[in-house]
């Protein structure tokens, strides 16, 4: 069969590659620390299950509207009001994951030949969608100011500029788990304005956060109009597996978004919606307990890695790290899952060779031994 050019040049997920090399190992009965999935390792909570299935015995099984049930639009507007960002429910579009409502976007405003700049290290998916779109990749290099945005911002000036299209910011990041301060998201708004830029807010992880300020780009002055945002239900709730994302943005992108979604997925499903209404009313204890352990654990392997002499740069949200590793830094990750029987993803999958991403989405004792057999076989 001939493949078009625009699947030609995506790569495969390299997170899930390493994932599928670790089951792999594992059904041959190796015992693998899993450390390469950005999933988090929690039961989803008791009361959103409970909802879900009280949702599917009221015969909420059939479709439903393809931009999101009323209840859950208007409960996430409400919530996105609460940030301080001046939403409806007609500025939302619920999707089958923060994923989908990603895709959905740079379909909508990436065409053949558009700029779409990145922050490296950028999640792996981002280029694959701006090269199903047809873009053209500029890339801003954060490594060298350890992973933060402000102190980059001269670099991302030299960036963007009038033929910028679409410019992609994840804070709190993945891979990095940086959390972007105010001033650097000034600067963004500054550039976006000045350029006429449309911005991707991806965040996602903006309840996985230890205790810096969390800052919305659609919330500064300037950039309601220009800001799509992105989050979702998988992350802080635990729902990975249940499918529930959203974007919000002006009204004209969601009539032309919303023409993507009902020609693709159609909708969420309608019962996972109806969970989704109950996990932003009624969750808030579990998803506090949840990131507390998640930034118990950062710190146990921060201490690990200063006794092994790492020096890492400290993630301030999200699940993730950065560790330093060899200049091959894939060839690293496959022998350290071969002879240590530890599963990491490449930082070059994200911009950054010389890395391996972390996932801490795993019980203290993994992570212990994670950090023994990395050591015992001489890769720290």
């Amino acid at each position: 069969m001939n493949f078009t050019d625009r699947v030609e040049r995506v790569e495969p997920s390299a997170t899930l590659a390493v994932s599928n090399l670790a089951s792999e190992l594992e059904a041959d009965g190796v015992d693998v620390v899993d450390l390469s999935v950005g999933e988090p390792d929690f039961a989803t909570p008791a009361n959103i299950t409970d909802a879900g299935k009280a949702a599917m015995d009221a015969g909420e099984t059939g479709y439903a509207p393809s931009n999101g049930v009323p209840a859950l639009r208007e409960g996430i507007a409400a919530k996105l009001r609460e940030d301080g960002l001046d939403y409806e429910a007609g500025n939302v579009i619920v999707t089958p994951g923060a994923k989908q409502a990603l895709f959905e976007t740079f379909q909508t405003l990436v065409e053949e030949g558009s700029e779409v700049v990145l922050l490296d290290p950028a999640w792996v998916s981002y280029e694959a969608m701006a090269k199903l779109a047809g873009a053209e990749l500029n890339r801003v290099d954060l490594a060298p100011h350890d992973f933060q945005l402000e102190p980059a911002l001269d670099d991302l000036a030299d960036a963007v500029s009038d033929d910028t299209d679409l410019l992609v910011v994840n804070s709190p990041s993945n891979p990095t788990g940086a959390v972007y301060s105010r001033a650097a998201m000034e600067g963004v708004r500054d550039l976006a304005v000045d350029h006429d830029v449309t911005v991707v807010s991806d965040e996602i992880y903006q309840h996985i956060n230890y205790g810096q300020e969390h800052v919305s780009l659609a919330g500064l002055d300037g950039m309601f109009e220009r800001t799509v945002t992105i989050n979702g239900f998988s992350k802080a709730y635990s729902m990975t597996g249940w499918r529930l994302g959203y974007l919000a943005a002006p009204e004209d992108v969601i009539s032309q978004a919303g023409k993507v979604q009902s020609h693709s997925v159609s909708s969420a499903t309608n019962f996972v919606q109806h969970a989704g209404v109950e996990a932003l009313e009624n969750t808030d204890d579990a998803v506090v307990e949840m990131v507390d352990a998640f930034e118990s654990r950062r710190d146990r392997l921060l201490d690990l890695f200063e006794e092994h002499g790492k020096d890492v740069s400290t993630p301030d949200g999200a699940f993730y790290l950065m560790l330093p590793v060899a200049e091959d830094d894939q060839q690293w990750c496959q022998d350290a899952l071969k002879d240590a029987h530890v599963a990491t993803v490449p930082g070059s999958a994200f911009g950054a060779p010389g890395y391996a991403r972390l996932s801490y989405a795993a019980s203290t004792e993994r992570l212990e031994e994670a950090v023994e057999r990395l050591a015992d076989a001489g890769y720290l």
